[in-house]
């Protein structure tokens, strides 16, 4: 069980899980359901419309406003709706109903009673491949009932005008009428497209059969993590031979197929996967230890290989979950014994250094920085984790130490980690540095780095290379900066400084900044030593044959391919 951060108590976890839910905008159901309940009790006790009139505007100004920011669940909207129905039913009834209305009435609430199975069927809508042939190169494309739902609900509000304003029922009945047409037709849209997935799965198998892929690649995570794949894409199909992707998700699936040619196969059920088990195959690779990838290690006739999105001393990295694959592809002797420190016993054949091959670009450091006259700091922080364990974000102090490397001089390239905005504080604190940068660029010309360019425009190695020294946290970034053989400072926040080297080892190359309990300590010497007489230089490049593989630098990313190739 993980524990609380220090000081965080009970009340503010539960106020930050309220902030939460409120951001994501799920609408409680009774918020929407009670005012037109209270429409209906008033419409069927009171002897005026009138007393029906707020609580139905309450209620239709909520479903505008929650569709809008499709915030309500779409069982939430189908009883609020029908409830608004049986109020104008009601009303027409108390004062005279009209015939016309009444079936209006009917012909409205089957259409929004059809909203469930219209949703589960377009939920059986998704891509089944693209890039396969024999299947399409393009993906299914993706459907929505929300017309419908609007369709419906304009039904809905024209039924209770006329209602409320006694006019011509038969308004009411021509919309309904309409609505539901749109409901059917939508409907059959669905059938169709449900039907031509189903086709194109039972032509699954054989497709990928006669692709003949001698590996699959198998990925799950959540929106906003391509570059997990994205890093190892480049290198896979350096192998030359014949592979696809398999997603879990349609998120997934999406973002999969802006990043490659090669197959792309949606398979969300485990039962599904026995169809993208082709004869031809002999290994399949991961690149993060999602739980789902036991859905795919199951099958011993593949050799199955982790090569996860980075190495670094963090506590995921030592995960005994690393343990249900036939082989780890590890950058260096650190990975190996970082498990054996954390007391997570492995054979050693189940490992293989092969470097980190996305670094064979990253340019080697050609003097001292000192002999810089206005360096330039790549400021890479991580975000904050999944849990309080994982915790090593420097950005609650991030502004103080952009602050003082823009106080000496420096310009400053801020690439942030891309799970940064999940947090709406580390966000804010990004914002905050961005502002400062900006502000500085435009005061005194500094060429800082920031924002789309540095974090989309440029990639991490780009980033390297434009800079002359880092400041990053516990993080992979670093270690694949030690490549560069520049100096670098990591910013101790789950640790007191003191004991920062001992739990995270890479700190003996680095220039420590503590900031263990939010109170920076530590920085100006830090940074005296950073961009000035550089003592770790050789600590540098001895730990960087640890931690990224004594490897030939113009052989450098082959010894991942040869590594790869005989699993082939």
């Amino acid at each position: 069980m993980t524990a609380s951060k220090p000081g965080r108590s009970r009340f503010s976890g539960w106020l930050a899980e309220a902030r939460t839910s409120a951001a994501g905008a799920r609408l409680p159901a009774l918020a929407v359901e009670l005012p037109a309940l209270a429409a209906l009790l008033l419409a069927a006790v009171g002897d005026s419309r009138l007393w029906a009139l707020a609580p139905a505007v309450a209620a239709l100004c909520l479903l505008g406003w929650t569709w809008r920011r499709g915030a309500v669940a779409a069982g939430t909207s189908v009883v609020a709706r029908v409830l608004l129905l049986a109020c104008a039913y009601l009303l027409g009834a108390v004062h005279g109903l009209d015939p016309t209305l009444a079936v209006g009435v009917a012909v409205a609430g089957l259409a929004v009673l059809s909203e469930p199975l219209l949703a589960a069927m377009y939920a059986a809508v998704y891509p089944v491949a693209a890039n396969l042939p024999g299947i399409g190169s393009q993906p299914e494309r993706g459907r929505s009932p929300g017309r419908v739902a609007l369709a419906n609900g304009a039904a809905v509000l024209v039924a209770l005008v006329c209602a409320f304003t006694d006019l011509v029922g038969g308004i009411a009945l021509a919309v309904a009428a309409a609505a539901l047409g749109f409901t059917l037709f939508t409907g059959l849209q669905g059938l169709r497209a449900v039907l031509a997935r189903r086709g194109r799965e039972t032509k699954l198998h054989a497709a990928l059969t006669a692709y003949e892929p001698v590996f699959l690649v198998h990925w799950n995570a959540p929106a906003g993590t391509a570059y997990q794949l994205a890093m190892w894409l480049p290198y896979l199909e350096r192998l030359g031979r014949k592979f696809f992707v398999v997603v879990r998700n349609q998120t997934n699936f999406k973002e999969v197929v802006g990043l490659t040619t090669v197959p792309v196969v949606l398979r969300m059920g485990l039962n599904q996967l026995d169809d993208v088990v082709a004869p031809s195959l002999r290994a399949a690779f991961y690149v993060n230890t999602a739980t789902v990838n036991n859905h795919v290690v199951r099958y011993t006739n593949l050799t199955h290989i982790q090569l996860n999105h980075g190495d670094s001393d963090k506590v995921p990295s030592h995960n005994p979950v690393f343990r249900i694959y036939d082989r780890n592809f590890v950058a260096g002797q650190a990975a190996i014994d970082r498990f054996a420190a954390n007391g997570v016993r492995m054979p050693a054949e189940m490992f293989a250094i092969v470097g980190r091959p996305q670094v064979e670009n990253v340019a080697i450091a050609t003097g001292p920085i000192a002999s810089i006259a206005n360096p330039r700091i790549l400021y890479a922080p991580t975000w904050a984790g999944f849990y309080a364990d994982s915790n090593y974000s420097s950005l609650l102090v991030g502004y103080d130490i952009v602050k003082a490397l823009v106080a000496r001089g420096c310009s400053v390239v801020f690439r942030p980690h891309p799970y940064t905005k999940r947090s709406a504080e580390l966000t804010r604190e990004c914002a905050r540095i961005r502002t400062l940068l900006a502000d500085d660029r435009r005061m005194n010309g500094r060429p800082h780095v920031f924002g789309v360019e540095a974090e989309v425009a440029m990639s991490v190695a780009d980033c390297f290379n434009a800079s002359d020294a880092m400041v990053s946290d516990v993080s992979s970034v670093v270690a694949d900066y030690l490549y560069s053989e520049k100096p670098f400072v990591m910013v101790a926040v789950s640790a007191p400084a003191a004991q920062f080297p001992g739990a995270f080892p890479l700190a003996r190359a680095a220039y420590v900044i503590d900031a263990h309990g939010g109170r920076v300590q530590g920085l100006d010497a830090a940074l005296d030593d950073l961009l000035g007489t550089d003592p770790m230089a050789t600590t540098r490049r001895d730990l960087k044959k640890y931690y990224l593989g004594d490897i030939p630098a113009d052989r450098y990313a082959q010894r991942f391919l040869d590594e790869a190739s005989r699993y082939l």
